[in-house]
């Protein structure tokens, strides 16, 4: 069965900040493992388990989009398999790591996805968590898309939930912090584009009402920018959260 991420496969690394924005986590990802192979749960294209390889981890990865493994598969040959973050094929205590990047908002059960993290998770092994709400430098495009912050805020993997479920999985809590700055470069155009393709998957459930109140302004109000076509120097970091067993 086709799952959202699978129509979006083909661009997800241009409209996710591609290799600098892979790079940038997996650095920070990276300072936060213990000893021991490393499961990236929803592994998408493979940039950050590239660059945890590249640092000497020993990294798995998992998805449910083919579409998305077609392409870790050339950064982790061998290295990646069909998989549900809510039952994960692996033996109890195989992992000191197991990484969610921009992962838990899209999971149906926040708790069963961390149950499974900690049953995987060897002793004295780390649980990584990036958040998947980017926190952006302020700018024009940003000023723009202020319509849309109620339905950017809406997301299971708040702060607060994801202490929840950690905890209710006996995960105790390590750190929490932000990761590096991402630069990346984008056109107000090149935006609006995207919420109009509805790339990001805060927009695939909204309903035709929410569509013309918020979002429709949004690609108004960055098509009506200056120099709406000229890209612009941009920065984002993430929450990052650190759990151990």
């Amino acid at each position: 069965m086709p799952v959202p991420f699978d129509r979006v496969a083909h661009r997800y690394d241009d409209t996710r900040g591609g290799s600098a924005r892979g790079g940038r986590i997996g650095t920070d990802v990276h300072r936060w493992l213990a000893p021991g192979p490393v499961l990236e749960v929803g592994v998408g294209t493979g940039l950050v388990a590239a660059e945890l390889t590249a640092r000497g981890h020993l990294v798995v990865g998992v998805d449910l989009s083919m579409p998305m493994l077609s392409r870790a598969r050339a950064r982790l040959p061998g290295r990646v398999l069909l998989g549900d973050a809510l039952a994960l094929p692996f033996a109890p205590d195989v992992f000191g790591g197991v990484v969610f990047a921009a992962v838990l908002h899209l999971l149906d059960d926040l708790n069963r996805g961390l149950a499974e993290a900690a049953r995987v998770l060897a002793p004295g092994g780390r649980v990584v968590i990036v958040h998947g709400r980017s926190v952006h430098d302020p700018d024009d495009i940003e000023g723009a898309l202020r319509p849309l912050a109620r339905l950017r805020s809406r997301r299971a993997d708040s702060e607060w939930a994801i202490s929840a479920a950690a905890r209710a999985a006996g995960l105790r809590p390590v750190a929490d912090t932000m990761t590096g700055k991402v630069l990346f470069e984008e056109s107000p155009d090149e935006v609006a584009n995207r919420l109009q393709e509805r790339v990001w998957s805060y927009l695939w459930t909204v309903d035709d009402a929410t569509w013309r109140q918020q979002v429709v302004p949004a690609i108004d109000l960055l098509h009506d920018l200056p120099r709406p076509r000229s890209p612009r120097k941009r920065s984002a970091r993430f929450a990052l959260s650190v759990y151990g067993n």
